[in-house]
């Protein structure tokens, strides 16, 4: 794949913000220094071609995005500013349009007039696309020196490809598509965005947490599962794939989990529940785990309703944390869906304002930046939601045709879900696996949901309304 980078430049807020502006990084933000940019990719095919020709494509396309950039900077100056700490190693987010070490968002425009959106659409795998994508193995602690996002947009031979990187220690999925909409907002004509980002993070906390990260390890140096003392061990061969789970698919699976309620106080399942208990239990068997063997779930939960007071969902930061529950191969493989929906329940209505408040205590008296490897052992871990309407961020040229997750935060399986394209409750579950795994995974027919012919089994009418903790999606 050849590309070309044909300019580079930095956006700023349109109208300067006046002042200097800072935000201490709260409990929640803090964890991420270590993990890398938050990558999205976002396709795009044009209907008209003559808007991919000179000079419509730079007029048309990229100086309206430019424009926009700068205009939706204006309520999310954050992501203009940059990361910094003071002489106690309290880290922050400033922005000050004076600070000539400020440059605002990265914005590169790249050529790629070889390559169709159809050649970036046939595998799942992220190699085809990684290079249309900004910052890989970048971690946000450089955000130091770096801005806090940048943006690739390459013409293609017939449409546009937009890559982005977020600085993960800023901002949280639900932030990132809440910028990433008002943003589509502004550049289809809007002379504002429709909902205002909720800047002020000491409503997350304002405890002064102070860390020495002058040197951080990369979260990759151990891959979940292996040996981190094994300096000789070679690393497992990572692939990636993309199930997509039709509306027909996700109410047979919720069906089946709700067809039998434990009676242990469980409620009936959520989708989430459901789904990503199907998954868990699939990806154990292919896995080949020992009966006795642990395996770890894993998922990153908004906290905006479940903390006291709440804040509100257009809190703009990191507002997630990892809950985490597990059980035994042999229990998951032995029972059936509802066992692994019943354990996931329990972790997540368990997590309540309490918990996370005790678990931000803790963390305070004793930081502990992330690794990969504390996802658990054997584990599935989940990030991303369906509840982002990501193929609603419409910039005026049409609705993606496909969204992803970049290279970066990648591990033996960490699983994406985004909302499927098809629309409806459809579920689109990007994961990353070994490759004898993955291999297992693709020929399993229970996991696919099909008979015997390979034909696709119908739901029924056992569809469950109803999502068993009241807190959204999870």
């Amino acid at each position: 794949m050849k590309i070309k980078i044909m300019s580079k430049a930095h956006v700023k807020p349109t109208k300067p913000i006046l002042g200097k502006k800072q935000f201490q990084l709260t409990t929640f933000d803090l964890p991420y220094l270590a993990f890398y940019y938050n990558q999205k990719f976002l396709l795009y095919k044009f209907q008209n071609l003559l808007d991919l020709e000179e000079p419509a494509f730079q007029n048309d396309v990229v100086e309206k995005l430019k424009d926009g950039l700068g205009l939706v900077l204006e309520d999310f100056y954050q992501l203009a500013g940059k990361l910094a700490k003071d002489e106690e190693g309290v880290f922050r987010v400033e922005y000050d349009a004076d600070d000539g070490e400020i440059n605002g968002v990265e914005f590169l425009v790249a050529d790629a007039a070889d390559v169709s959106v159809d050649d970036l659409t046939t595998e799942d795998g992220i190699a085809k696309f990684k290079e249309l994508v900004p910052y890989n193995a970048i971690l946000n602690l450089e955000g130091l020196s770096r801005p806090l996002l940048a943006v690739q947009v390459t013409k293609l031979k017939d449409g546009l490809a937009m890559g982005l990187a977020f600085n993960h220690a800023v901002l949280d999925g639900t932030a990132t598509w809440h910028f990433m909409s008002s943003w589509a907002e502004i550049c289809g004509g809007a002379k504002s965005i429709s909902t205002q980002p909720f800047l002020d993070r000491s409503k997350a906390g304002d405890t002064r947490v102070k860390l020495d990260l002058a040197s951080p390890k990369d979260p990759n140096a151990a891959s979940n599962g292996d040996d981190a003392g094994d300096a000789t061990a070679e690393p497992p061969q990572l692939v990636e794939r993309i199930f997509r789970f039709s509306d027909s698919a996700i109410h047979t699976i919720k069906s089946r989990a709700n067809a039998v309620i434990p009676s242990d106080g469980s409620k009936p399942f959520s989708t989430f529940q459901s789904l990503t208990s199907h998954i868990w239990r699939h990806v154990t068997l292919a896995r080949g785990l020992k009966p006795e063997e642990i395996t770890v779930f894993t998922v990153f939960a908004d906290c905006r309703r479940r903390v006291d007071p709440p804040l509100p969902e257009e809190y703009f930061g990191n507002l997630i944390q990892a809950i985490f529950t597990g059980t035994a191969a042999g229990l998951l493989a032995a029972h059936g869906p509802e066992f692994g929906a019943s354990v996931i329940q329990k972790a997540i209505v368990a997590h309540d304002a309490r918990a996370i408040g005790t678990r931000n205590e803790e963390w305070e008296k004793s930081p502990k930046i992330f690794q990969f490897k504390d996802a658990g052992v054997n584990c599935v871990a989940v990030g991303s939601s369906p509840r982002f309407r990501v193929y609603e961020v419409d910039f005026g040229w049409g609705k993606p045709e496909t969204v992803r997750s970049g290279s970066n935060n990648r591990f033996n399986g960490m699983m994406y879900l985004y909302q499927g394209k098809a629309g409806g409750i459809s579920i689109d579950v990007e994961i990353t696996l070994e490759a004898s795994v993955m291999e297992k995974l693709e020929k399993s027919k229970e996991f696919l949901l099909v008979d015997e012919d390979g034909k696709k089994l119908s739901n029924g009418n056992g569809y469950v309304n109803g999502n068993g903790n009241g807190n959204g999606f999870v």
